[in-house]
């Protein structure tokens, strides 16, 4: 078992909890069965949302969903191993070859499609991108740059039997966003809040620098890690509105 899906990083860096969601899709993972949802509007575009830790697909439904909807996209919310109505119990690293699964149950055409991660679903969102790099756009909010220094806020190598070099070995082999950022060419947009007190900004800042130059990094001046949606709620979806029609005017012509 990879060291990222160690028993002590799922208890000490994963926050699950159960919430049933009407109408969920189910998307067959091998070792779990999440439970995902999909908003269909009928639109041309759709997001594939990769939602917070300590938060669940149920959080999103109807607000978020409607909202997005108003915008002129539909969305696919993307549930964790062990989070909301799925079953499993979450890991690090196993949870990057769910992002394939995730994709075939989506069913749109590459060109169609968009990849949204908030916080530590920076991580697949980022990864999606990695592995479907035709994708029409990556939006990261409140994301991650490095995930071992996370990680290594909570437990310690020695913790887990292993050293920090191998740790470091076995992170860059797997969450090398850099590298995963660098081969994406498509738009991407970086939200992040100037004052967020759980990752840093510099996390945002980095992730802009490492992505292609159809980039858009926005640092907001007010809220933190969990409010910068509902402190700057306006601003925010005029961002994700000027960049679905940036999409459109990229990935349709």
């Amino acid at each position: 078992m990879s060291i990222a899906d160690h028993d002590i990083i799922t208890d000490r860096y994963f926050f699950p909890r159960p919430a049933s969601v009407g109408d969920a899709q189910v998307v067959d993972v091998g070792e779990a069965q999440l439970a995902c949802y999909f908003h269909d509007g009928g639109h041309d575009l759709t997001v594939v949302h990769f939602h917070g830790n300590g938060e669940v697909v149920a959080d999103y439904i109807p607000g978020f969903a409607n909202q997005l909807d108003q915008l002129g996209v539909n969305t696919f919310f993307a549930e964790y191993r062990g989070y909301g109505g799925s079953t499993g119990t979450p890991r690090l690293g196993a949870m990057l070859d769910d992002v394939g699964a995730i994709r075939e149950a989506v069913g749109v055409p590459d060109e169609k499609l968009l990849v949204f991660g908030r916080s530590v679903g920076s991580i697949y969102a980022i990864e999606f991108a990695a592995r479907f790099p035709e994708i029409s756009g990556l939006i990261v909010e409140s994301g991650i740059a490095d995930v071992l220094e996370r990680i290594l806020l909570r437990a310690s190598p020695q913790q887990m039997g292993t050293t920090l070099e191998a740790m470091t070995d076995e992170f860059e082999n797997l969450f090398d966003h850099r590298k995963k950022l660098e081969a994406f060419d498509g738009p991407a947009l970086f939200l992040h809040a100037e004052y967020d007190h759980l990752v840093d900004k510099s996390h945002a800042e980095r992730n802009a620098e490492w992505t292609g130059s159809k980039t858009r990094l926005v640092i907001f001046e007010e809220g933190d890690h969990n409010s910068i949606f509902f402190v700057n709620r306006q601003r925010y979806l005029d961002e994700l509105d000027r960049f679905f029609e940036l999409v459109r005017a990229v990935g349709f012509t």
